[in-house]
């Protein structure tokens, strides 16, 4: 439930629960679904429940037990605050993450109003990162949820991009990023929608990475936007004082 990772903003994935429901239209085509019911049927047990939101309390304490600080990607294969999900277990993952802070843990919602109603209550350290998954105009309420928690770094993923983002506020935003939707049934982005974005993030300074432009085949449409590469990011140090040598 803890492995490298093919996803170009992180370097490994940990799951400490799985299973998910759609909610928006970026959810129709969801990747993790898709995998989820592939690893069900080849008799992966930490599937044996398919997509269903399911808890794996062995994993808790799986980012404990890395020694070298990593950036990890929380919950690839499912959302932290999906409504299945009790609170107290939301707390027990972030404890995990306060004990760990010589890893650097990013999180995605698209669930941003049940973020903002337990955020108070959670231990916000520097090594947690906040993100919201926001793929059209109509999900941009998303981002002012995630500007009432304390995280200390919040960042919006923007995909996949079905569409132009419209009167985009980055005000208290540290990081963005771009993609399109890949595999079957992808749906197009346009690189129009992708400038408007980037200009942003260039006249406000906020470090922009462009992940994808998806496709059936994301390896065959690459990354270059503009003939170039965006891998602009924050910067995160561990702290060596606590740091398992």
């Amino acid at each position: 439930m803890a492995l490298s990772s093919s996803i170009e903003w992180t370097e490994s994935t940990w799951n400490p629960l799985t299973g998910c429901t759609k909610i928006s239209p970026g959810c129709m085509n969801c990747y993790a679904e898709r995998l989820a019911l592939r690893l069900q049927a080849m008799g992966n047990p930490n599937y044996r429940n398919g997509f269903d939101v399911t808890m794996h309390e062995e994993t808790l304490t799986i980012p404990l037990k890395w020694k070298k600080p990593q950036t990890i990607f929380v919950n690839s294969m499912s959302d932290l605050f999906h409504e299945n999900v009790p609170d107290d277990y939301i707390r027990r993952v972030f404890d995990v993450m306060v004990k760990a802070d010589w890893h650097c843990f990013q999180i995605l919602t698209k669930r941003a109003e049940r973020l903002d109603d337990i955020g108070s209550k959670l231990p916000w350290t520097p090594n947690i990162w906040m993100g919201v998954s926001v793929e059209n105009s109509a999900s941009l309420p998303r981002i002012d949820h995630l500007r009432n928690t304390g995280a200390h770094l919040k960042f919006i993923s923007f995909e996949p991009l079905l569409g132009p983002i419209l009167n985009l506020d980055l005000k208290s935003i540290d990081w963005v990023i771009v993609g399109g939707e890949s595999g079957p049934g992808a749906r197009t982005m346009k690189e129009s929608w992708v400038l408007d974005i980037k200009r942003n993030c260039v006249n406000n300074r906020v470090p922009f990475f462009f992940k994808q432009w998806g496709g059936f085949n994301k390896k065959k449409t690459g990354r270059l936007l503009e003939g170039r590469v965006w891998d602009e990011r924050p910067v995160f140090t561990s702290n060596p004082a606590t740091t398992p040598l």
